[in-house]
């Protein structure tokens, strides 16, 4: 797995999709994808002896490996933050969440998983590109310490498109999980691609993640939405921390009442069917929004998150 290709590695949309498949590290990897479905085509005829298979190494049947981090890297937890679709803000609940864990004194990091929508540099102002030696990739890092590794920091200009397919995402998502000298942290926080497609799939095989909490918002048509991301994790055996309702209400500046603009929220009551917690809401702020915006999110102030943070880390 050498690292060279992020030295030298400078995307340039389309184009470097096929410098990449040729590369010594995502050329087997997208080699095993094609021997693997192979395999599932063997498993169609399988007679249950494996000692004469020769598909016995790579048998689908058998569990798939977990990465491991390098040995510049001890990482004590690591939890996914996930959406079933786009646009309900879990960008900002996985930077909030950092934020806020770094001040209480914990060691955090992130690593931006959703690679064709990268926006968590942008949200810390990060601005410096992701070098390499020998076979490690340095992070980045923020005001408040905490270490961010993201696409976009390997990108010539923060507004090309990463044209990418799900085999070369997945790859690069596993990459810098293994190859990242992320040093010592309490906690890993893996910001993941909306929607529980082929690239979540890959990221909840691949890495040993501990926990995983999901981001709604407050439209019925997300309890669907929500359910299929639950099941997707029960399925992966992954813990389900809780469920964060972002955008929830808008706090009138005035009289301080809660506006619900999408309508009051039935998560109560979809928590109990689904049985899972709620480990909050969170408000629209046009503050705190602004502050990613501006690259600043750490100066962000919301209460709300406090409680979260109390129960991410069992207080």
């Amino acid at each position: 797995m050498c690292c060279s290709i992020f030295r030298r590695l400078k995307i340039r949309s389309f184009a470097s999709t096929k410098n990449l498949f040729t590369s010594r590290y995502f050329g087997h990897r997208y080699q095993r994808t094609r021997r693997d479905r192979k395999v599932n085509n063997i498993m169609d005829h399988c007679d249950g002896n494996c000692t004469e298979c020769g598909a016995k190494d790579s048998c689908a049947s058998q569990p798939i490996k977990k990465s491991k981090p390098n040995e510049l890297s001890k990482i004590k937890r690591i939890i996914g933050v996930l959406s079933g679709k786009g646009g309900v803000g879990k960008s900002f609940v996985t930077s909030s969440i950092a934020t806020y864990l770094s001040r209480r004194g914990l060691n955090v990091g992130i690593l931006d998983a959703d690679i064709t929508g990268p926006s968590i540099p942008k949200a810390f102002g990060i601005k410096e590109k992701a070098y390499g030696e020998e076979n490690y990739i340095f992070p980045a890092e923020t005001i408040g310490g905490i270490k961010v590794i993201s696409a976009t920091m390997l990108l010539e200009k923060e507004t090309d498109p990463i044209l990418w397919r799900g085999v070369l995402v997945s790859n690069l998502v596993v990459q810098f999980f293994e190859n990242v000298a992320w040093g010592e942290l309490d906690v890993l926080l893996i910001d993941m691609p909306p929607g529980t497609g082929d690239v979540a799939l890959t990221i909840f095989q691949s890495l040993p993640i501990d926990d995983l909490i999901v981001v709604t918002s407050p439209q019925d048509l997300v309890s669907l939405i929500v359910s299929k991301a639950l099941n997707m994790a029960k399925m992966m055996n992954i813990r389900v921390l809780g469920v964060i309702e972002n955008m929830s209400y808008l706090l009138c500046p005035k009289c301080k009442e809660k506006i619900f603009l999408f309508g009051k929220s039935s998560l109560e009551k979809f928590a109990k069917e689904m049985n899972f917690n709620i480990l909050g809401r969170l408000p629209l702020d046009s503050k705190n929004s602004l502050l990613m915006d501006q690259g600043e999110i750490e100066k962000m102030n919301l209460e709300e998150m406090h409680d979260i943070i109390n129960k991410i880390i069992g207080e």
